[in-house]
């Protein structure tokens, strides 16, 4: 039996592609979340756009949110808390 580096290292960079791809949707649901409850808007419709639409896009059409947006996106960074450090792990 032969270790497969190439195949390894395909593998590590799908999982951490899907990894770091649903910390950034977790990132984004909850900026957008928080940016809501905020406003007194029902967050449904508002985290629905994050699904087909840039940041920039939403808050285009969203004006009145995009004063916040900063300080919701640090709020939303707990995630880091909760879920771990999203950066890369290295090979050793």
């Amino acid at each position: 039996m032969v270790f497969d580096l190439r195949g390894a290292l395909l593998k590590k960079a799908e999982v951490e592609s899907a990894r770091l791809d649903d910390f950034e949707f977790r990132l984004r649901a909850r900026t957008f979340r928080l940016l809501a409850e905020r406003h007194a808007l029902d967050p449904e419709p508002l985290v629905g756009e994050i699904a087909t639409d840039p940041d920039d896009a939403i808050l285009a059409r969203h004006p009145a949110l995009h004063g916040a947006y900063a300080e919701c996106r640090a709020l939303a960074r707990q995630l880091i808390d909760e879920r771990g450090d999203p950066t890369p792990y290295k090979l050793a």
